[in-house]
């Protein structure tokens, strides 16, 4: 990490496993984010655009979930809330995963705006939106609302028989862990949203552990410890993904990156090791929360 990774993924890996601190993932992420409150620059590493877009967007909120951050009052969160109500990129009922700036810039080809990507849903990034603005706006303001509303909508739109996108499908868990830590269980029909989601995940798990080797959903996808709503049903192999973490470390202490660009090669290059990071951060948290 020390050697490759880049300074946010490097604030991110203190934080959790060096005593690191929050705000200084919150500042390093803050170097992404744009006047207009929206974040760019690749923060999500298969998209080099600048611009801001619900991508990036989302990806931010990702992270400022990730770190578990309560302060709803920081700047970064308060201009990102403030970008989301601008109706940038919104067309009153999701934000558009992909943007037509996309295509100008060294991208991973299922964010090319004409890509017919199976991720490409109205609540992939929307979902975790709705949550972000639940958990972060004040409780009756504009960006609350907006929320709970779009919450509401994306429920109702939920079918666990037809979603068949792992991305989309947690997006939606992270809706329902930030309204949980919003305490709006009343606001969003949080048990219909929960029962939703159990069959979507026990359904999309691949629960044959041999076709691993390639780009498959695990169980990791929608948990991180033993305290996930999910974890009962998929205990026997959630714990095995812990071996299986284990197991497939390379020797530089990464794991390998199961994607890749068809185009810009030498910026996938980068790219890939930048998802190195994420990739570290993300194995070394699920060993965590499993105390493996």
């Amino acid at each position: 990490m020390y050697r490759n990774a880049r300074p946010l993924e490097m604030a991110r890996f203190q934080y959790h496993f060096e005593d690191g601190s929050k705000e200084a993932v919150m500042r390093t992420l803050s170097y992404y984010q744009n006047e207009d409150g929206g974040f760019g620059h690749a923060v999500e590493a298969d998209c080099w655009n600048p611009n801001s877009t619900p991508l990036h967007c989302s990806t931010a909120g990702e992270i400022i979930h990730e770190i578990d951050y309560e302060n709803a009052g920081h700047p970064v969160i308060r201009k990102l809330l403030k970008w989301y109500v601008s109706g940038a990129c919104f067309n009153g009922r999701s934000w558009d995963i992909t943007v037509k700036s996309n295509n100008d810039y060294p991208h991973a080809p299922w964010w090319h705006t004409e890509s017919e990507s199976s991720c490409h849903t109205d609540y992939n990034g929307t979902a975790q939106i709705a949550g972000f603005l639940i958990r972060y706006g004040e409780v009756g303001s504009e960006p609350y609302q907006l929320g709970v509303r779009i919450a509401n909508e994306a429920v109702e739109a939920f079918d666990p028989l037809e979603n068949t996108d792992m991305h989309t499908c947690a997006c939606y868990v992270h809706m329902l862990e930030q309204i949980i830590k919003a305490g709006a269980q009343e606001q969003v029909p949080y048990r219909l949203l929960e029962e939703r989601l159990h069959a979507a995940v026990n359904s999309m798990i691949t629960a044959d552990p041999s076709k691993w080797g390639g780009y498959v959903c695990r169980p990791s996808q929608f948990m991180k410890s033993r305290d996930s709503v999910f974890y009962p049903e998929n205990k026997e192999i959630a714990e095995y993904e812990c071996g299986f973490i284990t197991d497939t470390q390379l020797s530089d202490g990464s794991w390998d990156i199961p994607w890749g660009w068809e185009d810009f090669p030498e910026e996938w290059a980068l790219s890939k090791n930048w998802w190195k990071g994420q990739v570290i951060i993300e194995n070394l948290l699920y060993l965590k929360g499993f105390r493996c």
